[in-house]
């Protein structure tokens, strides 16, 4: 399989056909495994083609569950942990007593519809699926907590990755000062044109327009983890956009019926 060149990314990693990348100072916490893949490496066929971890698009299931496996496999984690993607602002706590609630969807475990997922457990992969909406990590080195976050532009309306810092302050008495983040590939600010913004946006990203009717949405989520108690030293931002790069990446806009991409977090088994 060919290799793709990934400039602005923190590191790229390629595990056989699969090619998922890191985050530098994510890649120095001890026993946190990370990434986000592309769309390589899956089996599945266009329009999804081909590492689809999506259910719910039109793709085969039988696919959809190879194309996980993989990614399971990869990370090396025990489970992986994923929900309906709803656009809300539901934060669900990834506890032993969730696990056994949760809906078997192998190699998956569903939990209700929610757009943030969180845990301290080790061996759990939180799954979140992207294909122009952001995948927000956010990691606590010291209370060894994790949230993975998914955030598109109804997301940062609704600024779900600030409210998961401080529901990390109020849950496990995380410290934002000490929290790390990392935003995966998305919707740029050369691609994310909202013809209606003044209707859908609220006036506080006015201001954030890269040019008439363009929003940096980068930015955006930038602020609201700084307004949460981020220090800006502790943010990377991949910077690399999904409509702009569909040969590496799925994107909705860009293609209309097309994959979702995996970005996992998990603490590792032993570390």
């Amino acid at each position: 399989m060919e290799e793709y060149e990934l400039k602005k990314m923190s590191c790229e990693i390629n595990d056989g056909h699969l090619i998922r990348h890191s985050f530098k100072g994510l890649s120095e916490v001890a026993g946190l495994a990370h990434g986000v893949f592309t769309r390589h490496g899956g089996v599945s066929r266009p329009p999804y083609a081909s590492l689809n971890v999506a259910w719910n698009n039109g793709d085969c299931r039988d696919a959809v569950h190879e194309n996980l496996s993989r990614v399971k496999s990869v990370m090396g984690v025990d489970l992986l942990v994923a929900g309906s993607q709803v656009h809300g602002e539901a934060i669900h706590v990834v506890e032993d007593e969730t696990l056994t609630q949760a809906h078997e969807g192998s190699p998956v475990m569903l939990t209700p519809p929610g757009d943030a997922l969180v845990t301290q457990l080790r061996g759990v992969g939180l799954l979140i699926k992207i294909a122009d909406c952001q995948a927000v990590f956010l990691v606590d080195p010291v209370r060894r907590v994790i949230a993975n976050v998914h955030s598109g532009w109804r997301g940062s309306v609704l600024n779900l990755a600030g409210r998961t810092v401080r529901f990390l302050q109020d849950r496990f008495q995380c410290q934002p000062a000490d929290m790390l983040a990392a935003v995966s590939p998305s919707l740029g600010p050369c691609c994310a044109e909202f013809k209606n913004y003044r209707h859908e946006l609220p006036q506080s990203f006015w201001s954030f327009q890269s040019r008439p009717q363009y929003f940096d949405f980068w930015a955006i989520t930038r602020r609201q983890l700084t307004d949460a108690g981020l220090n800006p030293g502790h943010i990377e931002v991949a910077e690399r956009c999904t409509v702009c790069e569909t040969n590496h990446f799925f994107s909705y806009r860009g293609e209309g019926a097309t994959g979702r991409m995996a970005a996992v977090l998990a603490w590792k088994d032993t570390f």
